[in-house]
């Protein structure tokens, strides 16, 4: 009786799984896209297996995050870039190649199983202009946990945040440092595992949820004071969505803070310069642009961006995205600040 009790659970388990998969990443989807698509490659960067509802929860900008803007850069800073003209401006921009100095900038975060976007996307963000700002002295990473975990009005941690509000605790309350899960690095590094998009066993499979819990307290191998360990920005705002304006931005200051809409397309990309062609929408996730460029014979403008699902997804964990026309809202949230040295 009881090996029947468990086999009819195992088929149920298996019903629920298999209609739960997300149709956006069978065989099918991808090669109806793939006819459309000019400019970029698909690849699978997610089992077929895997549930629609575990993809959505990767999307951790909250939908009201509009209620928590930043101020705009001019009426922060009193100044303008206008110093900067558009004859300055390179045809290619790579802040990876710009500060050599600041290894953060090239570096891959992963979320895990969790909505943590907000909270990756701005600390990477912050952590590039500390070094930056610094002339490369100061390679802090600062701690996506700690603020994760530790800024209440922030939003609902691994259920996602608000990215406006997490800029703005940077400036109020300040950050630790904390590396990457399993680096060791810092007062409190990433506790949420890398997990299994791909399907090949390698890693825990990905699961929905991912829990944190707010300490202030570091890691005991780190020798340093959790609040002597605190880093803070001098001023943070918002850039207005006129292409130039962020290109400067990124030029003068480093990379910036955006909020992609995702559409089921997108978590097939592999390389190219990405063009929302099929499917609906999956929900708002928060990214960082690094630079811009132009791709092929036809000069199709580009950002450079960098994602948070692991060095496996995309083209090494970053992507190129139609610039110039707010393609998926990508120049429509621009965040940034500038930290207290």
């Amino acid at each position: 009786m009881e090996r029947k009790i468990y086999f009819l659970w195992l088929l149920l388990v298996t019903f629920l799984t298999i209609n739960d998969a997300a149709d956006f990443l069978s065989d099918a989807f991808m090669e109806k896209v793939r006819r459309k698509a000019k400019t970029w490659n698909l690849g699978r960067n997610f089992h077929e297996s895997i549930s629609e509802k575990y993809l959505r929860g990767l999307m951790g900008v909250h939908e009201e995050s509009y209620k928590y803007p930043l101020p705009d850069k001019q009426e922060v800073l009193g100044e303008s870039d206008d110093e900067i003209s558009l004859a300055d401006l390179p045809v290619d921009f790579d802040a990876r190649l710009r500060w050599t100095s600041c290894p953060t900038i090239s570096e891959i975060r992963e979320q895990g199983s969790c909505g943590s976007c907000w909270a990756i996307a701005t600390t990477s963000v912050m952590s590039d202009r500390l070094c930056i700002g610094s002339n490369g002295v100061m390679n802090f990473r600062l701690s996506g946990l700690d603020m994760l975990s530790c800024c209440a009005i922030c939003g609902f941690a691994c259920q996602g945040g608000y990215p406006g509000a997490a800029w703005a605790y940077w400036a109020r309350k300040g950050l630790v440092s904390g590396g990457d899960y399993g680096s060791q690095q810092g007062c409190q590094p990433y506790t949420i595992e890398p997990c299994d998009h791909s399907g090949n066993g390698s890693r825990p499979v990905c699961t929905v949820g991912g829990g944190v819990r707010c300490q202030h307290l570091c890691e005991p191998s780190y020798k340093v004071d959790f609040q002597r360990d605190k880093n803070f920005a001098s001023k943070v705002y918002s850039i207005s969505n006129d292409v130039l304006e962020i290109q400067k931005e990124i030029m003068t200051n480093g990379p910036v803070q955006a909020i992609l809409t995702v559409y089921e397309d997108f978590l097939s990309y592999k390389t190219g310069v990405y063009y929302h062609l099929e499917g609906e929408k999956v929900g708002p996730h928060a990214v960082r642009i690094l630079g811009w460029g132009v791709w092929g014979t036809k000069k199709v403008p580009y950002w450079l961006v960098a994602n948070s699902w692991g060095s496996d997804w995309g083209d090494n964990g970053f992507f190129h995205i139609f610039r110039g026309e707010n393609h998926c809202d990508i120049e429509g949230y621009i965040m940034a600040g500038l930290p207290k040295l």
